[in-house]
């Protein structure tokens, strides 16, 4: 039931010129289905809705086909894990092997340093005694020279490993960071997706699909009858029009129903029908207009059944 069917029952009731009294307006019962379809294309792997079956909001209606977002989680996460390595090592500085390294060629350093200090000490007072000649002496110093320098730049070495990344660089590695998290949160997001569930409680009127078939996006798969009043959409004739305000109450009857109250809940500023442009008394009570109102106890009543409203 639609707007379409709308105007062609007031159509037909323009022909025969409705008119108010003992048999009233008619009409047909009405409700705002929710149809329930995947956020993305993909082959129905489950199908837990069944026609006329009443689901709760969150309920389980159907599942697609998850493969391909699992893949694309699990890379995902291992692009994180990449990431948050990227990022621990910068702010770290070098890793403890390259360091261990480091310390240990520096001990070695500084044990030559302190050889080659006591064999200058050694020389220098020999040659105070006249025992070695002064080029034993001057090679020792060379040779401290030597190996001080060498324990210097394993100093500045080992310094140099310990810092943390330069600033820039682990903006970058941030940024890349976040960046593979938010890619894994939408990966999670479209893996959640592939289970539809039911946005309302209410009653499955219609299942479109079987497992196995293909659904698309915006296809609707599953028509909900959501939980709540229904309302009759009924058709009033033009010289009647005047006489019904919203917020006032007509009755609703059916056949083999007790007549029931109902709330009006809107009437159409236009006509359903246009007859010739000049509207004479003649033509317009060929003129139809939409009416609606609420019918909060709708007990066993469906939609599309039809109706008689009396003012």
């Amino acid at each position: 039931m639609n707007e379409f069917l709308a105007g062609v029952m007031a159509a037909i009731l323009s022909i025969f010129s409705p008119q108010a009294g003992p048999a009233g307006y008619s009409g047909y019962l009405e409700a705002d289905y929710v149809y329930v379809a995947p956020i993305s294309a993909g082959r129905i792997d489950t199908m837990a809705a069944m026609q006329g079956q009443s689901v709760a909001a969150g309920d389980v209606l159907f599942t697609l086909d998850t493969t391909q977002q699992q893949n694309l989680l699990d890379a995902a996460v291992a692009r994180v894990s990449a990431a948050q390595a990227t990022l621990a090592n910068l702010e770290t500085g070098g890793r403890s092997e390259e360091l261990d390294v480091i310390r240990a060629s520096l001990a070695k350093a500084e044990a030559d340093l302190a050889q080659a200090q006591s064999n200058l000490a050694r020389s220098e007072k020999l040659l105070e005694a006249g025992t070695v000649p002064s080029v034993r002496v001057e090679q020792d110093r060379t040779a401290l020279a030597s190996v001080q320098a060498q324990a210097d730049q394993l100093r500045a070495q080992l310094a140099v490993a310990e810092l943390p990344a330069r600033n820039a660089q682990q903006v970058a590695a941030e940024a890349n960071l976040q960046a593979a998290q938010a890619d894994a949160a939408r990966a999670r997001q479209d893996l959640a997706d592939r289970m539809v569930t039911a946005p309302v409680a209410g009653t499955v009127d219609k299942v479109f699909f079987r497992i196995g078939e293909v659904a698309g996006v915006g296809n609707p798969v599953v028509a909900l009858l959501p939980e709540g009043p229904l309302e009759a959409w009924f058709f009033v004739p033009e010289p009647e029009r005047a006489a019904l305000t919203v917020g006032g109450v007509v009755t609703v009857t059916c056949d083999g129903c007790v007549g029931m109250d109902a709330e009006v809940i809107h009437i159409a500023s236009e006509p359903q029908t246009t007859p010739p442009v000049i509207y004479s008394r003649e033509e317009r009570s060929r003129l139809v207009y939409l009416a609606k109102a609420r019918l909060d106890a709708s007990g066993t009543l469906q939609p599309g059944q039809p109706v008689t409203v009396l003012p």
